[in-house]
């Protein structure tokens, strides 16, 4: 790899599942990050910390964090700061979706998944940033999804995630506007649909197939898809962006 991310330190929140998270925490090792890696499942952020850790052959700090708790996110940047003195790089993954139409959607899964996808972006943001505004340098990257563009009228039962996700954009946008004067950048990736094998066991080969047709590149989204745009955001080549949501989903929206 090219250690564009060498002696950086990157907080990858929801790290520990099957999809994007991981795949993010372990591009940034890769590239020279010290990684600090957190998930609500406690045992299994703590066994993606021991299994990063032996194939980048140093220490990953795995810690639970439920990003609806402010303590429990509070006490991971404190952690961080003890282990690495210093914080440069928030990556905003956490999310949750729940299908129901509106006139179906309860209360509580409204909340939950305003409350994780929305909520614990900004709670993550406000306490990372004091400390890269002190610093006047840092990068934050915060998950969206086309669906806060697009609505996609073949499933339905998006209302929740799409009003989520289209804060995550507006939240972005007024985060950058207010510490780009503190040197800090803030950006957005909004993307399809990216596969994990969790999709394996509720999908049949027939959806992957109509929703590969779907895209104008003809394949199904891969982690590795998003992790080289999130590397080229965090680093210096990326200086000069901020403020942006950038569309990762094959074609299958364009945005203009």
């Amino acid at each position: 790899m090219s250690q564009r991310l060498k002696d950086k330190v990157a907080i990858v929140s929801a790290a520990a599942g099957a999809g994007m998270g991981q795949e993010i925490a372990r591009r940034f090792g890769q590239e020279g990050a010290e990684i600090v890696v957190t998930d609500a499942h406690e045992k299994r952020v703590i066994e993606t910390a021991e299994k990063l850790s032996d194939e980048l052959g140093r220490e990953v700090l795995g810690l639970r964090v439920d990003v609806r708790n402010v303590g429990e996110i509070e006490a991971c940047v404190q952690a961080t700061l003890d282990k690495h003195g210093k914080i440069d790089i928030l990556y905003n993954n956490a999310g949750i979706n729940k299908l129901a139409p509106v006139w179906e959607l309860s209360d509580e899964d409204w909340s939950l998944v305003q409350d994780i996808c929305l909520g614990g972006c900004f709670r993550f943001a406000r306490a990372v940033l004091p400390q890269m505004i002190k610093r006047k340098q840092g990068s934050l990257i915060n998950v969206s999804s086309i669906a806060g563009w697009h609505s996609d009228t073949g499933g339905g039962g998006q209302a929740a995630y799409s009003a989520a996700k289209a804060g995550v954009m507006g939240l972005t946008r007024a985060t950058a506007a207010e510490v780009g004067q503190y040197g800090v950048r803030v950006n957005g990736i909004a993307p399809g649909l990216i596969y994990n094998p969790f999709l394996d066991r509720i999908y049949d080969k027939e959806w992957f197939k109509e929703k590969a047709d779907e895209t104008i590149l003809g394949r199904m989204g891969q982690p590795e898809d998003i992790t080289g745009l999130a590397v080229f955001l965090c680093s210096d080549e990326a200086s000069f962006i901020t403020g942006e949501i950038h569309c990762v989903s094959g074609g299958r929206f364009m945005h203009a």
